[in-house]
This record gives C-alpha cells, structure tokens and sequence, in this order.
C-alpha cells in the first residue's frame, strides 16, 4: 500500500474512513484475512468523524481491540492476529439537527430522538474513552481577535518534555507511554495524596465510574502531571483528569 519511493513509514499513521465503511473495512477480514483500518492506524490515529453515523455493531467491535491492542480475525483457514494499538479520536453532533445546548439557536429535534441519536455510543464504549470534551460555538469576537493562542511549537516541546519523562519512567519495561500501564504500574506510578484520595473517592460515587474508568483517570492525572513537569500528582491533575470524564451532555 505504500508508494514506490517511500518504501518505509516514517510518520505516524493517520486513518479517518468514511461512516460507510464495511466492518472488514474497519476491523480485518476478507476471505483471505487483510488488516483493516485500525490495524493500518497502529501507533497513529483513528479519526472517526460523525461517530453515531457508524453501524452500531462495527462501533461495538471496537471495544476489545482498544483494551488488547490487537485483532484476531478468525475463518475457516486459519486465524491471524493484527496489532491494533492506536489513538482513537471522534467528532459527533448533540443531536441530528447538531444544535442541541447552543447558546444561540434551538434544536428542532424531539427528546426521543436526542436520546436515540446520544444512545448510539454504548456506555461500554465511553467507558474507554478518556477524554469527553464539548466544543461550544465560537463567538464572532474570538474568531475576529488578533490575539493568538499558544504556538503549535510550544505545545510541542512540552509534549516532547512529557514523552522523554514517560522514556525514564519505564526504561527496561515494555512499556511506551502512560496508556500502556497494567493496574500494577498504576499503583506504583500513580500514587495519590491523602487530598487527591479524598476527590477520588467523591468521584468514583458521584460519577459511578468503573474499575476501568478509574484506572483511566489515574493514567490521564499522570499525564497531566507530567505536562506540568510535575514528579506527583496533585489534586489540581486529577479534578482536570476528572472533569474530561464528566458528560456535558446526556448520553
């Protein structure tokens, strides 16, 4: 699939199949078992844009392959097993009119249809998503300022300072970043005080999370700690790592 005169990837994959993609397509398989696209995004990513337009089952395939990073595909000749170790990232409107919660025109669409529309992404299928993040409208004024935002190289070099704190962390281990922690190396990588203890407590009620929703948050705390440069970390990493788990919408 690679062009003549590049015969070697040297860049991240980046994968974004439309919603009318077969389950094949997405996954693997074929009579002659091929990879499918989130094998062809391993250590990229998979953009998945309109999220809800996916056929309900092929979303729901998704589910062990982001916990086991691979893909085994099994036929009548045999069974293949694919990596499958990406960054899933997708996009989805509130609602099918897409104005649900604006602050500025109102949705046409009933509750019903709210709710069958949000209801699409299974609660299983959330619960392996770290971040959930609502993206408002964006006001004339911002869009008109001459005032910039931080520089695409500055976010860089702090990615690239956090990356080179996870190298250190586990050096001699196999694993590669934050992500690839076992609730073993949670425990020993990400040890809360006695202030953060109590806010996670809270949470876990409040927000019912899982085991593995609270696995998650710890490994986003990390993360955000080392973002910060911080060795530990503090109750401010974990109320952010908290606030990406809260629903701004119903689902």
């Amino acid at each position: 699939m690679l062009p003549s005169d590049t015969p070697l990837m040297r860049e991240r994959p980046f994968r974004s199949p439309h919603h009318t993609i077969s389950h094949a397509g997405l996954v693997g398989g074929g009579n002659m078992p091929h990879p499918g696209e989130i094998s062809l995004a391993h250590r990229g990513v998979l953009f998945l844009d309109e999220l809800p337009e996916f056929g309900q089952r092929i979303l729901e395939v998704l589910r062990q392959p982001i916990e086991d990073k691979r893909v085994t595909i099994s036929r009548a000749n045999g069974t293949l097993t694919f990596p499958a170790n990406f960054m899933l990232i997708g996009a989805m409107n509130p609602c099918p009119c897409g104005y649900y919660g604006d602050s500025q025109k109102q949705c046409t669409c009933s509750p019903g249809a709210i709710t069958t529309y949000q209801k699409r992404i299974s609660g299983p299928l959330l619960d392996r998503i770290d971040m959930l993040v609502h993206v408002p409208r964006v006001e004339y004024q911002k869009l008109s300022s001459a005032r910039l935002g931080e520089s695409s190289a500055d976010i860089r070099e702090r990615v690239v300072k956090a990356r080179e704190r996870q190298t250190k962390r586990f050096a001699g281990t196999d694993l590669f970043s934050n992500a690839d922690m076992t609730p073993a190396e949670v425990r020993q990588y990400c040890v809360l005080d006695a202030a953060s203890q109590t806010l996670m407590q809270v949470a876990m009620r409040q927000m019912q999370l899982t085991a593995r929703g609270y696995h998650r948050v710890l490994k986003l705390a990390r993360t955000i700690a080392d973002l910060a440069g911080s060795e530990s970390i503090t109750q401010v990493h974990l109320a952010e790592a908290l606030q990406y788990r809260a629903k701004e919408f119903e689902f």
